[in-house]
């Protein structure tokens, strides 16, 4: 059989929890949902191959979330992100990863991933949040998803490489009945029947076009195409606060971040040209990001990460960390650009924009057990809504909606799939397929990616915004009826083409929604400018009712950790005056 030739042939399984995505919160779920019944039969599905796949694939540098006994509690941390976040933030599911999520780091050092540690013994927290101190480096942390893999290996898993899910089933009772999955190299389809299901399919990652113009150029690993978004749109699920995009720092030209996270803890900062710091915390919020743009665009700009006041032994930690770690790529490029830490500041831009939780606070709608809106759904990791949750808030939510599935799914039976759902997702996947000229799929994304730059990128002009609720319509007629697949990578490119529409079309709705200002750049309107508590305190839910999109308003849950009003707008006071800045940098 020739290389990507299609198959027509379809196959049909049952389990009891299916979970779909092998990046960093889905082994974990999976991990956890079998540890939970050894008896439940438990499906990890992956697009790519499990032992390499997601955002951690090459390794992480550090936990940029720890809460360690010692130097934080639980109510602590709820409360910087509660603050972070403008306040929009159900406390039950942070102060729940919150308590959980020490053992997750203990576990993991059982499975022989090192983290930092003092002469004691201790773990060594680092300071980088506005308030508290949550930061913990990882030496080795090539190796994380290798000592992953391997616990998944000793449980005996099942798991599918190389297939993936396009629609999420339903039953007539409203809750999950399965998935449907295309295998990526030979587009045969396979049903999966299934008493719960776990969405942990990343970041919608590929939603904006990186300014270096290559499309895997991303700040979020390119393999992430919002795919989960999309399914969880279209079986009915809830998505919160999509207007709350994510945009990040990075190295001008390299898709990776300039990572003064990981650096300020060693004395690193971001600067202007003239070498000044001007914000006075490098933690990733809205508000930090808007401090960036604004000084990018003075004439002050462009901004840098400031390490060549440092000491020679620092500056080596320093790279052993960014140039081992995570992108090792990072050094090859700095070498290739001839810029030294030692000699050079290093140009920082501004990333594409993208749904990411992990980052921000856009997610799939979920409570503190990973519950999504829809019976028998869970969901964890990049696309879920807790806010700022990072690698170890994957780890941690996975292992939560693993638990909670595996019992969920051990008290009910399957729900009855309507043959009907199939045969509409096996036609229009199939569909790019039975053309024999049109738009190859790189195209449709091209252009969707560019249509976003142009005109959703913030800040936020409304009239934008409904320009490309036209052009994405434009769009859609496009890919529905022109767009062709010629082998199934093509078919598989096309399916994450349709998955990169819808999250656009989602983040348009979101962001006209919401009628204020809120979460510093991330979701900045040249139309109401100021953020308003009165009236936008509130969770934006947008989902899909009689085949069309809508938002509407959701209230807070109450707070359980209160927070006084004199804290509220803490990380609003991050811009530094001259005087301080120049007081930095004749310090250092």
């Amino acid at each position: 059989m020739a290389l990507d030739e299609f198959v027509d042939r379809t196959s049909e399984v049952t389990c009891d929890v299916l979970v779909l995505g092998g990046g960093t919160a889905g082994p974990m779920a999976a991990l956890k949902a079998k540890l939970r019944n050894p008896n439940a039969k438990v499906i990890l599905l992956e697009k790519a191959n499990v032992k390499r796949s997601g955002a951690i694939s090459m390794g992480m540098d550090g936990l940029n979330n720890a809460v360690i006994p010692g130097h934080a509690t639980p109510e602590q941390y709820t409360r910087e992100i509660t603050i972070a976040n403008d306040g929009i933030v159900d406390q039950k599911p942070v102060l729940k990863y919150a308590e959980r999520c020490y053992g997750i780091i203990e576990e993991l050092d059982r499975y022989g991933i090192r983290f930092q540690k003092n002469e004691n013994g201790d773990f060594a927290v680092k300071k980088v949040h506005h308030l508290g101190t949550y930061v913990l480096p990882m030496p080795n942390g090539d190796t994380v998803k290798k000592a992953l893999y391997r616990q998944l290996r000793r449980a005996q898993l099942l798991i599918s490489n190389r297939f993936m899910a396009t629609r999420l089933l339903t039953g007539s009772d409203g809750r999950i009945a399965g998935a449907i999955a295309v295998n990526t190299r030979t587009a045969e389809f396979l049903i999966i029947r299934a008493k719960a299901v776990i969405l942990c399919m990343g970041a919608a990652g590929r939603l904006g076009l990186p300014t270096s113009g290559y499309m895997f150029g991303t700040y979020e690993n390119a393999t992430n195409s919002g795919d989960g978004y999309a399914m969880a749109y279209h079986a009915g699920a809830k998505l919160a606060n999509l207007e709350c995009f994510q945009i990040n720092p990075l190295i001008k030209d390299y898709n990776g971040p300039a990572c003064a996270y990981v650096a300020g803890p060693f004395g690193a900062f971001t600067a202007n040209s003239e070498g000044t710091r001007f914000i006075n915390c490098d933690y990733w919020s809205g508000q930090m990001m808007l401090e960036f743009y604004n000084e990018l665009q003075s004439g002050k700009g462009p901004v840098f990460l400031k390490l060549n006041h440092l000491h020679e032994n620092t500056i080596s930690e320093i790279e052993s960390i960014l140039h081992k770690v995570e992108r090792p790529s990072r050094g090859k490029f700095h070498e290739g650009r001839g810029t030294d830490y030692r000699s050079d500041m290093i140009e920082m831009h501004i990333s594409e924009i993208g749904f990411c939780s992990g980052h921000s606070a856009s997610g799939v709608f979920v409570d503190e057990f990973a519950r999504t809106t829809v019976p028998g759904l869970y969901a964890a990791g990049d696309m879920a809504s807790v806010p700022h949750s990072y690698m170890l808030g994957a780890f941690t939510n996975g292992s939560i909606a693993g638990e909670h599935a595996a019992d969920f799914a051990g008290e009910i039976d399957h729900a009855e799939i309507d043959s009907g759902q199939v045969e509409r997702e096996r036609a229009r996947v199939l569909a790019p397929t039975q053309r024999d000229n049109g738009m190859p799929p790189n195209q449709v994304e091209y252009k969707t990616r560019r249509l976003v730059n142009d005109y959703l990128q913030p800040p936020k002009v409304p009239r934008k915004y409904r320009l490309a609720q036209d052009r994405f319509a434009e769009m859609r007629e496009d890919l529905e009826t022109r767009m062709v697949a010629r082998n199934s990578h093509e078919l598989l490119r096309a399916l994450e083409a349709s998955s990169i529409l819808d999250c656009a079309d989602m983040a348009a709705a979101a962001s006209l929604f919401r009628t204020e200002s809120r979460w510093g750049l991330y979701h900045l309107r040249t139309d109401y400018p100021e953020r308003n508590d009165a009236d936008w305190l509130c969770h934006t839910l947008l989902g899909k009712t009689d085949g069309r999109m809508t938002v509407e308003k959701r209230a807070i849950d109450p707070y359980i950790v209160p927070i006084a009003d004199s804290e509220k707008d803490l990380y609003y006071r991050q811009r530094m005056t001259p005087l301080e800045g120049a007081e930095q940098r004749t310090a250092t």
